[in-house]
């Protein structure tokens, strides 16, 4: 383990610090169906299959991707997949990963700046912050609208957390923590010091390693404490 302190935190939403739930699942089936996909056909089965693959990835790459190029079927998509996110939210779907709160705050408290990061478009990474009273819980929110369009598992929000919070001075004092494959390389492209995988979402341990992880966590609330560990050199 390095003994550089980390001095910037980014952490991935659903799956990480919120609780997915299948929320993400549900709100692609609602969209897909506005676009003549019906639930239970083999192409619905093809098309969920990859939404679950792709988890971390900005949707609206994925939906390119399922929409073979049809630029306006891939956005009228994920207009409708926000929008029935943004309504599972407001009927209370929305809960926190038990101790993630107390762990941004700790880390806070300790000096160290915290970005909450999604593959969601704004108004819905807003929708969740606002549902769980979170609007100034973290340095600051990035969605891959801010990061110049690109989401995981290119670097771009990890590397916009770092120019904007100004937080750290080598990419080694980064920690990325986050569910997915994507996240993990994400936070290996940006050369993030520490790539914690969590097995609150969607991957398990063998998907987070492979893909990069340099830690499996059971939850974020273990990241205070292996952050802890990894600056005493233990």
């Amino acid at each position: 383990m390095t003994s550089v302190r980390t001095t910037l935190v980014v952490l991935d939403m659903a799956g990480t610090t919120v609780a997915d739930d299948g929320l993400v699942e549900q709100a692609f089936t609602a969209a897909v169906q506005e676009l003549g996909v019906a639930p239970g056909t083999a192409r619905h089965t093809e098309q969920l299959a990859h939404v679950r693959a792709t988890m971390g990835e900005s949707k609206i790459s994925v939906f390119r991707h399922l929409f073979a190029g049809d630029e306006g079927s891939a956005q009228r998509a994920n207009a409708a997949f926000e929008s029935a996110y943004g309504r599972l939210v407001a009927d209370g779907r929305c809960e926190p990963v038990p101790g993630a709160r107390e762990a941004v705050e700790q880390l806070r408290g300790e000096g160290r700046a915290v970005v909450l990061t999604t593959g969601f478009a704004r108004v819905t990474q807003d929708a969740i912050l606002a549902a769980l009273g979170w609007t100034d819980l973290a340095d600051l929110a990035l969605c891959p609208a801010d990061a110049g369009g690109r989401g995981r598992p290119c670097p771009d929000m990890v590397l916009t957390a770092l120019l904007r919070t100004r937080a750290a001075d080598d990419v080694r004092q980064i920690a990325v923590a986050g569910d997915t494959s994507h996240d993990m390389r994400s936070g290996t492209r940006a050369g993030a010091g520490v790539v914690a995988g969590v097995l609150t979402g969607a991957h398990d341990e063998a998907a987070l390693l492979a893909a990069g992880a340099t830690h499996v966590l059971g939850s974020v609330a273990e990241l205070p404490g292996l952050l802890a560990r990894a600056e005493a050199g233990r």
